[in-house]
């Protein structure tokens, strides 16, 4: 979208032009330097119209990717916990199923992780 500043700088530096030509023409001295000046003001609001027209483009820009980014992390962390879930879903059922096939070895390992961690927690006085 066109800033107004664009447009208005435009129309002055224009006129200006205009008006620099025609004094120089007629001679005037006044006319000449008015007419330079107004052209100096147009190219100076045309260019910060230009710059309000180029920070606004990247600001939308800037707002688009991280509105991208977001949908994407909440794709990955939606991904990651569906696989998650899915490891643990099937580390549950193999332990079930070697618990189950063998109970007094998973007794003596749990007895013995059992041991371990106490030793870890209160050493060996």
């Amino acid at each position: 979208m066109v800033d107004t500043d664009r447009i208005v700088g435009g129309a002055k530096e224009a006129l200006g032009k205009a008006q620099g030509t025609v004094g120089d023409a007629l001679g005037s001295n006044r006319d000449s330097v008015e007419g330079r000046f107004r052209d100096a003001q147009g190219q100076a609001q045309n260019a910060y119209g230009r710059a309000k027209d180029t920070a606004s483009d990247l600001a939308d820009r800037a707002g688009d990717y991280a509105s991208e980014a977001y949908d994407r992390a909440g794709d990955y962390a939606d991904e990651a916990y569906e696989r998650g879930s899915s490891y643990l879903r099937s580390g549950h059922r193999t332990v079930t199923a070697q618990v189950e096939e063998y109970p007094m070895i998973a007794l003596l390992i749990a007895g013995a992780v059992g041991y371990g961690l106490a030793l870890l927690v209160h050493g060996r006085r």
